[in-house]
């Protein structure tokens, strides 16, 4: 590596591929990819500002990919001065900073004016490389998307992109007070899925809204359901330990939200639920404890203090304790100390959340929506709520408050039923999208030229 190089500090169920004749089996795989994630740096914290379980998804798959010889350089927009034009992430995986706009002070609605800037910087690195230097482009997000769709093209590669959300699903599903995505974000959305040579979806519904929303071509979408790290997000020492180290009591009852705070994310219904299940039953004001870990983001800095707020309205201040984004191995002990987590949200892509809490042991109660009927296994896991209704959450965190036998025996389901979904089978699958990408971008190319 360069001067400018510094360094930091990894499943039994196949993820679906979708639409059959996708994947010819037997072409050689891409030595290395540039992969794009504009928005978010796969070194910020996840639940802080952007950064979610895209980041998550982004450092994790690269990692994997590397273990398998495909080289991932991973190009992102420079946030601060002080880092360096790139930082080795793992063995096999670069982090290249690209100076485009302010490093700071600038939201993610008004990246799309940068976009030139970033596409400069991408084919500024691109022209110090010998020709052929990177096989194939995987984007993330549309931001992502459109300086892939101009990078693929220059360098005769084909690109894959994963949307990771969809501004028509979203505005489909919008929580209240939410803001609805702009039709420029609708217009770019459609112009990838049409450039796209291949589209990964986290989920088989995800497939079929590309199809009905965007009318890509199924021969072009495969499904890859995320993974989760195995290694990190295990039951471990168990509930009592974990509670020990983060101060709560053990005979506690604690439902936990943990992500980013914005309505999308819906953590509102989660209180509005306790407040329903205080009413119900006074006496589990002594005994429950609601932490809710996790940064305003998107909409919700806007109102940075409104959830504060709502607890003292609704009256539960006293049993709800506010936590900032923390680092995944301590998030991997907040969600064994849990009882059950908390995912109510309007639209998710996949719900890694969901899947990570299950590993670590703990149950799982969410809204039946997106990707969480797949990371969630409804009465066995956990519980699945159609609609946002408090009381509906309410009734099923009961279950759980009433009964630490229904905890025990469904924090053991789940994480069995977390063990379907790790990182190197994930990245296996995404490794067959690109052979495939390449194999039929290569065919076109002869036809064309003959």
């Amino acid at each position: 590596m360069s001067q400018y190089v510094s360094r930091l500090g990894s499943n039994r169920m196949a993820p679906r591929l979708r639409f059959p004749g996708a994947f010819p089996g037997s072409h050689r795989k891409p030595r290395r990819i540039a992969m794009l994630s504009v928005h978010t740096s796969p070194l910020h914290q996840p639940g802080t500002g952007d950064a979610g379980g895209m980041n998550v998804y982004i450092v994790e798959l690269a990692k994997r990919l590397a273990a398998i010889n495909i080289e991932v350089e991973i190009f992102t927009r420079a946030t601060t001065g002080a880092l360096p034009p790139a930082v080795e992430l793992a063995p096999g995986v670069l982090v290249r900073h690209v100076d485009a706009g302010p490093y700071e002070g600038l939201a993610k609605e008004d990246l799309p004016a940068q976009l030139c800037a970033f596409t400069h910087g991408v084919m500024q690195a691109w022209a110090g490389q010998r020709p052929g230097y990177y096989d194939l482009v995987h984007s993330h997000y549309w931001l992502s998307g459109h300086v892939g769709w101009l990078a693929a093209q220059r360098w005769g590669v084909p690109l894959v992109h994963a949307m990771h959300t969809m501004a028509k699903v979203k505005n489909a599903a919008l929580a209240e007070g939410d803001t609805p995505e702009p039709a420029a974000r609708v217009i770019g959305e459609t112009q990838i899925v049409s450039a796209a040579d291949r589209l990964i979806a986290n989920t088989a519904e995800e497939a079929d809204e590309l199809v009905r929303f965007y009318e890509a071509d199924p021969a072009a979408v495969a499904v890859v359901h995320p993974g989760v790290n195995l290694e990190r997000f295990r039951p471990a020492d168990g509930r009592a330990a974990a509670r020990a180290r983060l101060g709560l009591p053990q005979d506690a009852f604690v439902p936990l939200f943990a992500g980013r705070i914005q309505p999308l994310k819906a953590p509102d219904v989660l209180l509005r639920a306790v407040a329903v299940l205080l009413d119900r039953d006074p006496s589990l004001r002594t005994r429950m404890v609601v932490p809710v870990v996790g940064g305003p983001s998107g909409s919700g800095l806007a109102k940075p203090e409104g959830l504060q707020k709502l607890a003292a309205r609704l009256g539960i201040a006293d049993v709800v304790r506010f936590h900032p984004p923390v680092g995944q191995d301590q998030l991997a002990d907040w969600f064994r100390a849990a009882s059950v987590l908390v995912m109510p949200s309007y639209s998710e892509s996949f719900g890694l959340v969901a899947i990570e809490a299950q590993a670590a042991g703990t149950p799982v109660v969410a809204a039946a929506v997106g990707g969480l009927p797949v990371a969630v296994r409804d009465g066995a896991s956990g519980f699945l709520i159609p609609g946002h209704n408090p009381q509906a959450y309410a009734q099923q965190l009961a279950r759980f408050a009433e009964s630490p036998e229904l905890v025990a025996r469904m924090g053991a389901a789940a994480a069995a039923h977390a063990q379907g979904f790790g990182w190197d089978t994930a990245a296996s699958a995404t490794a067959d999208v690109y052979t495939a990408a390449l194999h039929e971008h290569r065919r076109r190319v002869r036809v064309h030229q003959g």
